[in-house]
């Protein structure tokens, strides 16, 4: 459904590399991943169709916010091989015998600044332009949208951002006259509708990621560094991941140079990884492909 919705409202051309080994699964050919929203385009466009192509399995895909697919993770209403999150937080959340063990190690793999992102076609567009962003973001009826701070590291980093923004501009009352209340149902939306709604013109404005920004060619405006907030981008495979084989070989990938590559088309910033959590813990592979990407 994912992949029919972004279909109609994004074409993003791939990138041809030498596609190296990867392990294969003879028995569940199926890997699901579960991954932050904001990677939608990534995900389904060009990750998924790459690791079909490198190995011959299939990806499937669930974006949510991550604590969203976190709390789902808890309360065993939704199971998968892979997750990826915005915020290594999240991970901590999902690991000791006290959270259900369902996480024993993850990698800091990528990160992405928090953008304002703006419609062109927006009668505020020419504002955005000229003005500075919390001015604009207190216009009479402009619409924006965010994510839920309770579900989403990207609905926190916002609330986060405007209240920094408050003090930094010397306006107090800035998050009223923007956010509204913190989980505010006029603009609070979940991760994975926020750009479609923004592209059809349901919203103005919204608070996304540069990976949303630069890969879907959405105008943004860069906040003063003094309020930079980013996503952490991390990964593992779930302990009771049903098809741990296909887990492996999906992480192999997308940490492989053909991977980041991928990734760093797609407006992500890569960064080296970074190993939380028992490194003996991770497969021989998912290693050795660590090791590479860090020397």
């Amino acid at each position: 459904m994912i992949r029919k919705l972004l279909a109609s409202l994004v074409v993003v051309t791939g990138i041809v590399t030498a596609a190296p080994t990867f392990a294969q699964d003879s028995g569940n050919n199926t890997v699901n991943v579960l991954y932050a929203g904001s990677l939608v385009n990534l995900m389904e466009r060009s990750i998924g169709p790459a690791f079909e192509k490198a190995t011959g399995q299939q990806f499937r895909g669930y974006a949510a916010g991550s604590n969203k697919i976190a709390n789902e993770i808890k309360g065993k209403l939704r199971r998968g091989d892979v997750f990826i999150s915005a915020s290594p937080k999240v991970n901590s959340s999902l690991m000791g015998d006290a959270n259900g063990d369902h996480v024993t190690w993850y990698v800091n793999f990528a990160e992405s600044p928090l953008m304002i992102g703006y419609n062109p076609q927006s009668k505020f567009a020419s504002q955005f332009r000229s003005k500075r962003w919390d001015q604009v973001l207190q216009q009479p009826g402009i619409r924006i949208g965010r994510t839920d701070p309770k579900l989403d590291p990207k609905g926190a980093f916002s609330v986060e951002m405007v209240t920094k923004a408050a003090e930094l501009y010397h306006q107090p009352d800035l998050v009223e006259k923007t956010l509204g209340t913190p989980e505010n149902p006029a603009q609070v939306l979940p991760e994975e509708t926020l750009v479609g709604r923004l592209q059809s013109g349901q919203l103005d404005a919204g608070f996304f990621y540069s990976t949303e920004t630069s890969d879907l060619k959405i105008p943004a405006i860069h906040p003063a560094p003094e309020l930079q907030a980013k996503a952490s981008y991390t990964l593992t495979i779930l302990n009771d991941a049903p098809n741990r084989p296909g887990a492996v070989s999906f992480v192999d990938f997308l940490l492989s140079e053909q991977g980041r590559a991928l990734l760093k088309q797609h407006g992500v910033d890569v960064v080296k990884p970074v190993v939380s959590g028992s490194v003996q813990s991770i497969p021989p592979s998912v290693q050795a492909v660590i090791d590479a990407a860090t020397h």
